[in-house]
């Protein structure tokens, strides 16, 4: 994908920040990225249930506007990467599609490409922007330099740097030490890179979110996420979990918090939840 800033002719800008409820940036500094992906996050949720009904989610551009924005549904990290990129490319920012390997639950030599963030270059200096990454986003740019941490609502994301791997972390308020969440070696990736990465995501047997529910709402008072059948309250460094009851429970879940309406959520089937298969 290109990393030459330029305005895309089909890129919707009124809508989208209407979506977001924010006005266009005036400058491409760090302020107004960070203040452009805070908006994103906040008004667009990380959510897999078009994977979990069995529809491979599309990446071109209108499809990603039909969907995110004037359908106001959210996506995960493939939908995430490319509607915030071609909105930043838009705006005049610089930037550069990467790809990650997921580190959280498996080693980084059993880890396939299947994260897509940003690289954004300004005056201030290299940042990665990844509003995709799920219930552990990080909520603001993280610098990219080794030392640079960033800590939004208690959580503190940093580097960790071994030979030319690059490893988000997440230092979480409950949680016992530093989680690595993904790794990248920053190579060079083309268009059919992300197509293949997307279609292993979404079909594969064996890919996560072809297994469980996988959502992440920000919320005034903090964030709500799901994976598999939990769900996990977040305000402060107040913390409460409980299982879904059932799929009208999520159903209401989806109204509430995510802003998701989508009427067929009664007959999904979840495999890694036994009386939702």
């Amino acid at each position: 994908m290109s990393d030459t800033p330029a305005s895309s002719p089909a890129f919707d800008a009124p809508a989208y920040l209407a979506r977001l409820g924010v006005a266009a940036p005036t400058d491409t500094s760090l302020a107004s990225l960070s203040a452009l992906q805070a908006a994103h996050m906040r008004a667009i949720p990380f959510e897999n249930i078009d994977v979990l009904q069995g529809r491979t989610p599309l990446l071109d551009l209108l499809s990603l506007q039909a969907k995110l924005v004037a359908g106001r549904r959210g996506g995960y990290c493939f939908e995430h990467a490319a509607l915030f990129g071609a909105a930043l490319r838009h705006f005049g920012f610089a930037v550069q599609d990467q790809l990650a390997r997921v580190v959280v639950e498996r080693p980084l030599a059993q880890a396939g490409r299947t994260h897509h963030f940003l690289q954004v270059s300004l005056p201030e200096g290299v940042f990665i922007a990844d509003p995709g990454f799920g219930g552990l986003a990080p909520q603001a740019p993280v610098p990219l330099h080794e030392g640079a941490e960033v800590t939004v609502e208690g959580i503190v994301h940093h580097w960790r740097r071994e030979g030319p791997w690059w490893t988000l972390c997440a230092e979480i308020p409950d949680a016992a030490e530093s989680r690595p969440l993904w790794s990248t070696a920053l190579e060079t990736c083309y268009p059919p890179d992300f197509e293949m990465g997307n279609l292993y995501t979404a079909t594969h047997p064996a890919s996560p979110f072809r297994q469980r529910l996988s959502l992440r709402a920000l919320t005034p008072f903090g964030r709500v996420s799901v994976l598999g059948s939990e769900v996990t309250w977040r305000e402060g460094a107040t913390v409460r979990r409980w299982p879904l009851a059932d799929r009208a429970e999520l159903q209401a879940l989806l109204r509430q918090h995510f802003g998701v309406e989508v009427p067929d959520v009664l007959r999904l089937k979840v495999p890694s939840i036994p009386d939702w298969e």
